[in-house]
């Protein structure tokens, strides 16, 4: 009897956890396009500048940390604010080189509200791996702005 009781406690526990969260961005785990999203997502979704931090150089995280906050650091150095947003990567340009090497430009498609008013962006990002780790290395500023 113990035994099944354990075997059903082991079983509902894997199907319990074994379940990831829908929220996570879907493809491979160690990417450039996957850290790339999961870094926007912490600065607008969650609204975690430390987690965000995680995902970017020290010398990025240095310049993020001078902002204060992550809405300050988006308003002013990224130039987007969302209230919620969903984030693609773009996929038209990429090549199996920047997958495999240890540099990538990473182009993402931003779609969201702020205020009510439905906004569509996009912005290009240079990563670097480091240690089998993608990280932001650089925000490219957005070629149609003033």
């Amino acid at each position: 009897m113990k035994k099944i009781l354990f075997i059903c406690a082991l079983l509902s526990g894997v199907l319990l956890f074994g379940c990831g969260s829908e929220d996570s961005p879907k493809g491979e785990k160690n990417t450039p396009g996957n850290t790339a999203t999961l870094y926007f997502d912490a600065l607008y979704n969650q609204k975690d500048f430390d987690l965000a931090m995680q995902y970017a150089t020290p010398k990025m995280a240095r310049i993020m940390k001078s902002y204060g906050t992550a809405s300050q650091f988006s308003r002013n150095l990224i130039n987007m604010q969302y209230d919620e947003v969903v984030i693609e990567v773009d996929m038209t340009n990429m090549s199996l080189r920047e997958q495999y090497g240890d540099k990538a430009n990473i182009n993402l498609i931003f779609t969201g509200y702020f205020n009510g008013k439905k906004i569509d962006d996009m912005r290009s990002v240079q990563m670097i791996r480091k240690k089998s780790n993608w990280y932001i290395e650089k925000i490219n500023p957005d070629p149609f702005a003033r």
